[in-house]
């Protein structure tokens, strides 16, 4: 499961899965994740999963790099934990307002609009992390007609629910941000609310998210 274990300087370490980007890699990042976020070991201060790798932080004032990695290799041998693996469906608004990068999609695809959008509403998307801002969900993986580069320039502000598509992976801007990506609609759906201490965030690693079309009326009634 686990390829290799790093030192990642004097109070981090870094367990890496392999190179490859695909949710059985991820799928195991987040099971060594949920068991030591459960197991709460003393010492150890952060948790910061991704596409195929685990940052574990800890204080050295009460445990070492050693005993974590020790910890953490009898962990991945005497338990495993199963995915949460549910579909959590997203409404989408494709009004003109909302489709900020079609042209330039249409261009690089050379595919009409009804056809990429044919092909992205074709499929489920597994999330593979959240981060950049809080609660954004990144998921894959987009059919590989559909898979463009980030905006040359990106822009200073991307409208808060804008769903973005680059390279393999989409995503939903859960704060009003910078960012570069090729935005092709709105959901009117709130991803992340810290007000919402149980569960601020939506979609979560391992969840999948299904995408369905809605009007402009009935987005605006959200």
């Amino acid at each position: 499961m686990i390829k290799n274990i790093t030192n990642l300087g004097d109070t981090a370490l870094y367990c890496d899965f392999g190179d490859e980007v695909n949710s059985e890699i991820n799928s195991n990042v987040i099971s060594v994740f949920n068991i030591l976020k459960d197991e709460k070991i003393e010492g150890i201060v952060n948790l910061a999963p991704s596409y195929n790798k685990l940052i574990v932080s800890f204080d050295l004032d009460v445990i070492n790099y050693q005993k974590v990695r020790d910890l953490i290799k009898n962990l991945e041998i005497k338990k495993k934990i199963e995915i949460e693996n549910k579909t959590i469906e997203i409404p989408i608004c494709l009004d003109n307002e909302f489709q900020l990068d079609l042209k330039r999609l249409e261009e690089i695809t050379k595919m009409s609009t009804s056809e990429i959008y044919k092909i992205f509403f074709s499929k489920k998307y597994f999330c593979y992390m959240t981060g950049f801002i809080a609660g954004m969900p990144f998921m894959g993986d987009v059919d590989i007609r559909l898979q463009s580069k980030r905006l040359e320039t990106p822009r200073i502000k991307v409208p808060k629910g804008s769903i973005g598509i680059t390279e393999k992976f989409c995503n939903i801007y859960t704060f009003e941000s910078p960012g570069g990506w090729n935005i092709i609609g709105n959901t009117p759906i709130e991803i992340f609310n810290k007000n919402k201490q149980n569960q601020p965030v939506l979609i979560n690693p391992g969840n999948k998210v299904k995408f369905y079309e809605i009007s402009k009326t009935e987005y605006d009634k959200y």
